[in-house]
Formats: C-alpha cells, structure tokens, sequence
C-alpha cells in the first residue's frame, strides 16, 4: 500500500476509492464508487494548501450557495486527505456552447451569491498586495507554467509581463479598496456544477483560494477561462453582457479584466 493510500479513509464493505482527476495544484482527486464524496490527497508541502482549503470549505459550506462540506479530514508527518460531500451537476466545463450559454446567467447569480456574502464575516483575505508578491516570486523563481499564459504572452519573458503589471498596481490597489467582496479565487469552468437536465448551477467546489479580493478576480478568469469554449465572437460577447446584467453592474471595467486576467497565471507555480 503506498502513501496515497495509506492516507485514504477506509470505507463500507462494497465501497471503493476510485481516481477522479489530478489537479494544477498535482494533488490527487478520488471519487467514492457509490457517487457520495470526493476525497483529495496532497503530498509533502502541499498538505498546508490542503489544510487551507479545508478551512474554507468548513466555513463556507453553511451559507447555502451551494458549496461542499467537510466528511474528513487526515494528517500525518507524509501528507494530508480532505473528504467532502460530494455535489449533483457536471463541470461546466464539459458543456457544449449552446448548453453553457443556457447555464451561463445561473452561474453569474451563483458567483453573486457568494459575492453578497458580508465581506466582514470572512476570516480569510486574498489581497492584490499579496497575490502581486506572489507573482513575484513565482517569476523570480523561474517557475510560470507557460501553458497557463494566453498565446500572446507565451513568448514574452515572464519579467517583462510582470513589469507591465506593476506599472497598472497602484490604479487597481484603489479599486480593490472599493470594492472587497468574498471572492471564489479560482472561478474557472471546472469549478462551477450545472445539471445537465436543467441546466441550472447547482453550486461550486475547490475553494482553496477564496478570500476577500476585488470581485474583478472571479470575474476575469471566468470570461477568460470560457473564451475556448464558444463558438464565435457573437458568443462571447452575449456571455459578456450576461454576466454584467446578471451582476446588476451597468459598465463593465475592462481594464479590470485584462488586469486579473494577466495577473493570474503568474501567481501558480
């Protein structure tokens, strides 16, 4: 038995560990065989990360956005399992065009939900100061995930990038000031569930990076990441102005967007 499975929870005669996905983050994702729960196992130092994301499954899970909770929780010197409950819908990701444009105004409602959620009532911060010092490091140490850059930037030094960010921070430093709300993190397709019946969100999973931040976070890496997913530029901008109606936000700040958007892959790594 390795270490992986050492730290698996033993479950019912009849019920298995299945493997699910292996995340960005290289933890390993397994799915209950009976459908009931996820668990996800990190090794080494990324059991903290882990435990981090722990914590804000727990205390988001009773707003009522639907979001998972905490079945279990496993630490040992070599690593660390978190076991949550597991939602109904699919990835929206997985949906076609067609059907994501159906789902697209119950997603926005399911990210203003959280966005609602009283920014003083969350323990958790996620600053722009930090993020950009987080940026910094992950540039400094050589370790940008190229693939995670749009392809205009994949053959522009990965300093450079960062330079042309810091000369915009001090603009969005006083934006966020005014508008801190709990923000996902993470807010990516495969992170919003859709039933694929009604295609309606049922909720949002891997919270790992929620915290308060600028809303223009979630917002950005969720037009961002959709961008492969439709069909053609009239998609695209009918998704656009969706999401603004569905966010009550009557005009959208598109240097906001580009900003968030250039920013976030250089803070994985």
């Amino acid at each position: 038995m390795n270490t992986i499975e050492q730290l698996l929870p033993r479950l019912p005669t009849g019920a298995t560990w299945e493997p699910a996905s292996e995340g960005e983050s290289g933890d390993a994702v397994f799915r209950r065989s009976d459908g009931a729960a996820f668990a996800k196992v990190s090794l080494g130092a990324g059991a903290v990360s882990l435990d981090e994301e722990r914590h804000r499954t727990e205390w988001l899970a009773p707003y009522g956005i639907g979001s998972a909770r905490v079945l279990d929780w496993r630490v040992t010197t070599e690593g660390a399992c978190l076991v949550t409950t597991a939602l109904p819908g699919v990835p929206a990701s997985d949906l076609q065009a067609t059907e994501l444009l159906r789902a697209w105004p119950s997603m926005a409602q399911r990210l203003r939900a959280l966005h609602e959620i009283p920014s003083g009532e969350c323990p958790f911060a996620r600053p722009l100061s930090v993020m950009f010092d987080r940026a910094a490091d992950v540039v400094a140490r050589g370790a940008v995930n190229p693939e995670f850059l749009d392809p205009d930037q994949q053959d522009v030094p990965p300093p450079l990038l960062l330079e042309r960010l810091h000369t915009d921070l001090p603009r969005r430093l006083a934006q966020e000031k005014q508008d801190l709300v709990v923000c996902h993190g993470d807010a990516c397709l495969p992170n919003f569930l859709v039933d694929p019946q009604t295609l309606r969100c049922t909720g949002l999973i891997d919270v790992g990076r929620l915290g308060t931040a600028d809303r223009y976070v979630d917002l950005s890496l969720l037009l961002g990441n959709a961008r492969d997913s439709w069909r053609d530029a009239q998609d695209a901008r009918t998704a656009h102005a969706l999401l603004f109606t569905q966010l009550g936000i009557d005009a959208p700040d598109d240097g906001r967007l580009d900003f968030y958007l250039r920013l976030d892959p250089l803070t994985w790594g």
